[in-house]
C-alpha cells in the first residue's frame, strides 16, 4: 500500500474546479516535484494533503489514515505534528526572533522544547543560518529566511514536507541551494517530499517529476532536443 493514495480528487471554488479528479499514489520518503502552468491546481493538492483544506469531492488516504473523517481538531494536530510546510512568502512572525518563530509549532502542540533547541541549533549550523537564530525576520536576506523556515518545517520530524514555490523569490544560486537542502534534509529525517516549482532547473534536480494541467495529472511533455 501505497504511503498517500489520492483518490478521483476534487475541489472547486464556486463554478470554478481547481482541481478535477485528481488520482495519484506516493511513496514514503520519496522526492517529487510537481510542475504546471499558474491555475493548474498544484498548489490545490498540496494544501489538500496537507490538510489545509477539505476537498470537494474524492478522498486521501495518508498512512492509512483518510482525511476526511478527521475533525477540525484532529486534522489541526496532524498538520501540526506530521506536515512541515515551506512556503514562496516565509510567513515568519515579525514580533519574534528566529529561534522563538521556529519553535512555535512545537510550543503550540505542547511538545518539550528541552532537546529541540538543540537540535535546532545543529541544524541551523549545517545551514548556515546559527547568526541569524538570535535576529528577527526582518533582519535577514531573502535565503536566510527561507532556510530559518526550512528549519521550522521540520523541527518537529515531519512525516510529509510540502513545498509550494520554495524558491520563487530567490535568486538562481539560492534556489538551487535551497532545493538541495530540502532534499538532504528530508532524506535524512525520512521525510517524503513534494515540492511545487514553475523553474525547470529546481524541477530536473528530482528523480519524480508530476505534470500538471486542468486540474489534472498529465504525462510529462516531450523532452526537448
Amino acid at each position: 500500500m501505497s504511503f498517500i493514495q489520492v483518490q478521483n480528487l476534487k475541489k472547486n471554488f464556486g463554478k470554478v474546479f481547481a482541481l478535477n479528479g485528481v488520482s495519484i499514489n506516493l511513496e514514503a520518503g520519496e522526492q517529487y516535484a510537481i510542475q504546471g502552468s499558474s491555475g493548474s491546481g498544484k498548489s490545490t493538492l498540496l494544501y489538500l494533503l496537507g490538510g489545509l483544506d477539505r476537498p470537494s469531492e474524492g478522498s486521501i488516504e495518508i498512512d492509512g489514515r483518510d482525511l476526511s473523517k478527521l475533525n477540525d481538531e484532529e486534522m489541526a494536530k496532524f498538520r501540526n505534528s506530521e506536515v512541515g510546510f515551506v512556503f514562496q512568502f516565509h510567513f515568519l512572525l515579525p514580533s519574534m526572533n528566529c529561534m522563538d518563530n521556529i519553535l512555535l509549532p512545537a510550543k503550540i502542540g505542547g511538545v518539550s522544547q528541552g532537546n529541540l533547541k538543540s537540535e535546532v541549533e545543529n541544524l541551523a549550523e549545517r545551514l548556515k543560518v546559527s547568526h541569524c537564530l538570535k535576529k528577527y525576520p526582518f533582519e535577514l536576506s531573502g535565503g536566510e529566511q527561507q532556510r530559518v523556515n526550512i528549519i521550522r518545517a521540520l523541527s518537529l520530524k515531519p512525516k510529509i514536507l510540502l513545498c509550494d514555490e520554495p524558491t520563487g523569490n530567490l535568486d538562481s544560486e539560492n534556489s538551487m541551494n535551497v532545493a538541495q537542502i530540502l532534499k538532504a534534509l528530508a532524506l535524512d529525517f525520512g521525510s517524503t517530499l513534494l515540492v511545487v516549482t514553475h523553474d525547470n532547473i529546481v524541477a530536473k534536480e528530482f528523480a519524480n517529476q508530476l505534470f500538471m494541467k486542468d486540474g489534472l495529472m498529465q504525462m510529462p511533455p516531450p523532452a526537448l532536443p
